[in-house]
């Protein structure tokens, strides 16, 4: 995927005021648009351009896309960090209704393409209306999911000064990381959106879980899948092993005649919650290299004395 530097599309520099990005679109949106560009790039420069401009005209999508870094280039491959819109306030999911479809990779990796709606766009209780509800991310470990945990986060809010320049403010929020949350769910703090446009109450703030990637782990719902690499006699003869988990090392038996691929199930050691996920357990043979004159011996044997043709079932 490469990278897209939406201030060079738009011929504009980092500190541009919220006028000056208006501005600058309205006059290359004229000098793009198909039914008056002669440009033959034309089509694809207003598609460009209607991409930037997305990201640049909405404060909390720009800020995100600013700490991405101020040294990238156009063109160069990239890839976002896992976590690059962690703790960032997204009003109604951060979309502000424009048409993403045409959109790019770049885009689509950063954003998605969905439009989010704000569960709550505003709600009057008599003269006051209620401030909006904000979305952001958190990202956590596997292991805070097994047994809970308490985070302190660092929630950015953009907002345009006196001059219409973006500015971020920051804020510091505990976290209590429920036990059993899945990826995907959100964690609702009441209170903690966007402040009422008057003496209404403010919205709430929603965070989406989002776990990191693991070293041993990955995660399907609530079941949990450790690839586990075997010996080659392990698998054939059957063997005890242990076998980490996200809570404890158990000790695992190896069936005789296990094959590549073969799934070991741990009833209710995946993700808790009323109905707990299951652990798997996926054997991946390892074969021992030929390194050594011994080595070769133990192969040349095994050449020799067992008639095994892994090509039989081709015919061949």
């Amino acid at each position: 995927m490469q990278y897209k530097d939406y201030y060079k599309i738009m011929g504009l520099s980092r500190d541009a005021s919220q006028d000056e990005i208006k501005r600058a679109y309205r006059k290359l949106a004229r000098k793009y648009h198909p039914d008056v560009s002669k440009d033959p790039d034309g089509e694809a420069k207003f598609k460009e351009l209607g991409e930037a401009y997305e990201v640049l005209k909405d404060p909390e999508k720009r800020a995100a896309y600013n700490q991405l870094g101020e040294n990238l280039k156009s063109g160069q491959d990239f890839r976002p960090p896992p976590d690059w819109d962690e703790g960032f306030e997204f009003k109604g999911g951060g979309f502000t209704g424009g048409d993403t479809s045409d959109y790019s990779d770049f885009f689509e990796q950063l954003f998605g393409r969905t439009e989010f709606q704000s569960s709550n766009t505003g709600r009057h209780y008599g003269d006051h209306v209620r401030g909006q509800d904000s979305h952001a991310k958190i990202h956590i470990d596997l292991e805070d999911s097994y047994s809970g945990a308490t985070r302190n986060i660092s929630i950015s809010t953009p907002e345009m000064n006196a001059q219409g320049q973006l500015q971020v403010k920051h804020r510091s929020l505990n976290i209590k990381i429920p036990k059993g949350i899945k990826q995907g769910q959100h964690i609702k703090l009441a209170g903690q959106g966007s402040p009422s446009s008057g003496s209404g109450q403010a919205g709430d703030l929603f965070l989406e879980i989002v776990f990191n990637n693991h070293p041993l782990y990955r995660v399907s719902e609530t079941d949990v899948y450790l690839d586990l690499p075997v010996t080659p006699w392990e698998a054939a003869l059957g063997a005890k092993i242990k076998v980490p988990t996200p809570e404890s090392v158990v000790e695992l038996k190896i069936p005789p005649n296990s094959r590549q691929g073969t799934k070991l199930r741990l009833a209710g050691r995946g993700l808790p919650a009323k109905t707990a996920g299951d652990f798997y357990v996926v054997l991946q043979i390892v074969l021992p290299p030929a390194t050594t004159e011994q080595a070769k011996a133990v192969y040349q044997n095994m050449q020799q004395t067992l008639d095994f043709n892994p090509r039989q079932s081709m015919g061949i």
